[in-house]
């Protein structure tokens, strides 16, 4: 899984990054915009922002203000507080989920096509439920990790 994240935003991040440059070069220097590379440059943008998201909730490297750490003494309140984070995280990414649930269908049902390109909206739009989906397997699968550690913490003191 590790080398799909690995190779995968690799690829997304670098082609979005190649597209842009030609675009501002067609625009900037040659004065001759490419029109419709805006509507490519939308699908692995998406999925480079909500795979990224994936990656970082699968390493359970979020950006995070562990400010409470600080003050903690013991390695028990610190697993409990790091469960309590998680808890609220997987209730957010529940309701975001759903909301994107909602737009995946109605994505799915009214199937739009770019304005130019006429290639089919769903395959960006769709990245949004994906991406929560899996970031909600990812924080599920930290918080039994958090709920484990306290248990394990607890019995050895």
């Amino acid at each position: 899984m590790e080398r799909f994240y690995k190779y995968g935003l690799t690829l997304l991040i670098t082609s979005v990054a190649v597209l842009e440059f030609i675009q501002v070069m067609l625009r900037y220097v040659f004065q001759h915009p490419m029109m419709g590379l805006e509507e490519v440059l939308l699908y692995p943008t998406l999925w480079l922002y909500f795979l990224g998201s994936v990656n970082a909730s699968r390493e359970d490297t979020q950006i995070k203000a562990n400010v409470l750490d600080v003050f903690l003494k013991t390695k028990k309140s610190v697993m409990i507080v790091k469960f309590i984070s998680d808890v609220f995280s997987i209730i957010i990414c529940a309701w975001l989920t759903w909301w994107a649930w909602d737009y995946f269908r109605y994505a799915l049902r009214v199937w739009k096509d770019s304005p130019t390109l006429y290639i089919p909206t769903f395959y960006a739009e769709c990245s949004m439920f994906v991406g929560l989906a899996a970031m909600a397997v990812y924080i599920v699968h930290h918080m039994i990790k958090s709920f484990r550690e306290i248990v394990r913490v607890g019995n050895a003191g």
